[in-house]
């Protein structure tokens, strides 16, 4: 699935690659960590690297009849690239480092 306008609220700013996000699908993690999944350019998104992101999983379409939150993601945003791509990694703190591989 990609990204469905709606889901991303700005819930703080301070600037460019200083804002914090909320995001609530049910698309799974590696769904939304994937290159392309928010693009500033025709998601009208302005997510600029350093952003943070806190997805809420659901088990279905978000605050519909039987669903419930069951998951947790912070993605930062990595990169953005010159066509509006925007990439993100999972926070966490691993062996591997601070932030997944993503791409």
């Amino acid at each position: 699935m990609a990204y469905t306008a709606g889901e991303l609220f700005c819930v703080w700013s301070a600037g460019p690659g200083r804002s914090v996000y909320l995001h609530q699908s049910d698309d799974n993690v590696n769904t939304i960590e994937a290159a392309g999944y928010f693009n500033n350019t025709d998601d009208t998104l302005n997510l600029q690297a350093g952003d943070l992101i806190h997805c809420v999983i659901w088990s279905g379409a978000p605050y519909t009849a039987g669903t419930r939150p069951n998951g947790y993601s912070l993605q930062v945003v990595t990169t953005v690239d010159p066509a509006g791509v925007v990439n993100t990694a999972e926070a966490g703190v691993s062996s591997a480092g601070a932030l997944s591989s993503g791409t």
